[in-house]
């Protein structure tokens, strides 16, 4: 069987409208969409991650090193952001992530027999290629595969660069 997983990788609103939000995050939202209804209905896997923090943000490192408060667990920030939201329900797990990648989604999927893995979502340069990362150590033998337009950053040249770092990972940029 030709088992496929989607991730839709921290859509949240504090990325696209909220604290950390940037002009063009929701320019991703329409090949997101596209994916998810695919996915949906071929019946493949579909995932989301979610960036999560509480209230002691600004005491971790990542929030010494980006002391903008952002993805705080029960706050409106922390939701997936726009039409994505409606197959929250329906995925296979969500993934409250404490750090860039999730650990958790790599012992998962490792347990897993999937032939491809496609990642969506934000920041490319933070949490795209993080989890990138780890889908490929999990499951080297799967196709990784990374949207062009179902990615983006508030770092255009950090962006481009990470596309390229991806396709030196063996991961494929469409």
């Amino acid at each position: 069987m030709d088992k496929k997983l989607l991730v839709v990788i921290d859509y949240q609103n504090d990325f696209v409208t909220g604290a950390l939000g940037f002009s063009d995050a929701k320019d991703v939202e329409a090949t997101i969409v596209k994916l998810l209804e695919e996915f949906t209905a071929n019946g493949d896997d579909i995932v989301f991650t979610k960036d999560t923090h509480f209230a002691n943000y600004l005491e971790t490192q990542e929030g010494r090193n980006l002391p903008i408060i952002h993805c705080i667990k029960g706050t409106p920030g922390h939701d997936v952001h726009g039409k994505p939201a409606e197959y929250v329900k329906d995925a296979k797990k969500v993934y409250e992530k404490i750090a860039f990648g999730s650990l958790e989604f790599a012992n998962d999927i490792s347990k897993e027999n999937y032939s491809e893995i496609v990642l969506v979502g934000l920041v490319t340069n933070i949490c795209i290629v993080s989890q990138a990362v780890l889908a490929k150590t999990a499951l080297p033998e799967a196709l990784i595969k990374v949207y062009k337009s179902g990615v983006n950053s508030y770092d255009k040249k950090l962006h481009r660069e990470t596309l390229n770092v991806l396709e030196g990972l063996q991961v494929t940029v469409i």
